[in-house]
């Protein structure tokens, strides 16, 4: 997995603990060849979790890829430490006159919000703005996803009666989608989210096209092709245990919280889960990576014009 991330990066101990090769940056330096250049706009509360769990799937190829930290500079976060913060992460300001290959917006936990209320709206949409012109192809997590159809389409989301919460077969719809190559028919996904985006709500030119989708969770991945874009409402960077913590936290908050469908052996939440996803996972972002790579232009700066 050469992946290049700054050599004192917490998610680096954690993926050289898993066994992946990790791109020390002077050894990038003496590769003579482009690496691909990413962009991971976090905006989820526990920056380096989310940090790990996207860089191990940036590393699913053997090609190079540097991944750049970025954080809005309209909103401070609280549940990381401005020293991790101010290490590793540049604004979007700072970043702005930069083209990157790939860009990734993450999800974030204002999703029961209206758009509009949510702080860091306007910033949002001028990034999403700007992916047109300085980003070569975006990918979008959750309530980032839900935010880019909203800015892109003026698509709705819509509240569930209560969190659906678990982990979910999923069918694939465009069989013959490059971004789905070597996948299984039925693919197992985490979902966690508060909301939905249906698909009678979808453009009726059919310019965003569904590749993934369950008939009991509903829509899970889109391909925005206008847009250079990829929309997933689910979460395949999730962790085995990622689900449990987060039903522990709510029940916490309320003991009548369900448990996630589908997850847990049993149904019994004192045994471990395993992870049903990893695989697939892997395979999706080193097709889109893939994809990239075959597309981009060499000179960066060629990128949007």
């Amino acid at each position: 997995m050469p992946i290049k991330i700054p050599d004192t990066l917490p998610a680096r101990t954690t993926l050289e603990a898993e066994g992946l090769v990790v791109m020390r940056e002077t050894d990038a330096a003496r590769q003579d060849i482009r690496p691909l250049q990413f962009g991971l706009l976090n905006l989820m509360p526990d920056k380096p979790r989310t940090e790990a769990q996207f860089a191990r799937l940036l590393g699913a190829t053997p090609l190079q890829v540097e991944l750049s930290l970025i954080q809005l500079a309209s909103h401070t976060p609280r549940n990381t430490s401005a020293d991790h913060m101010s290490a590793f992460y540049r604004t979007w300001e700072e970043v702005r006159g930069r083209t990157f290959d790939g860009f990734i917006v993450t999800g974030a936990p204002v999703e029961t919000l209206p758009f509009e209320q949510v702080g860091y709206w306007d910033e949002l949409r001028r990034i999403f703005d700007w992916t047109r012109t300085h980003v070569h192809a975006s990918f979008m997590v959750c309530w980032g996803a839900q935010a880019a159809l909203r800015h892109f389409h003026g698509v709705p989301k819509h509240q569930l009666p209560q969190k659906r919460s678990g982990v979910y077969a999923h069918r694939i719809v465009e069989p013959a989608s490059p971004i789905l190559r070597g996948l299984s028919d039925e693919v197992d996904i985490p979902v966690s989210r508060h909301t939905e985006v249906r698909r009678e709500d979808l453009p009726a030119d059919g310019r965003l096209k569904v590749l993934l989708e369950s008939d009991e969770s509903g829509l899970c991945l889109l391909e925005d092709a206008q847009q250079r874009a990829l929309h997933m409402f689910n979460h395949l960077e999730y962790e085995a245990g990622t689900l449990a913590e987060e039903y522990v936290r709510d029940a916490a908050k309320d003991p009548a919280a369900p448990l996630p469908a589908h997850y847990f052996p049993g149904d019994d939440p004192t045994r471990a889960p395993s992870n049903r996803w990893r695989s697939h996972a892997h395979l999706l972002f080193a097709n889109w990576i893939n994809e990239i790579y075959q597309t981009t232009p060499f000179d960066l700066e060629a990128i949007g014009r």
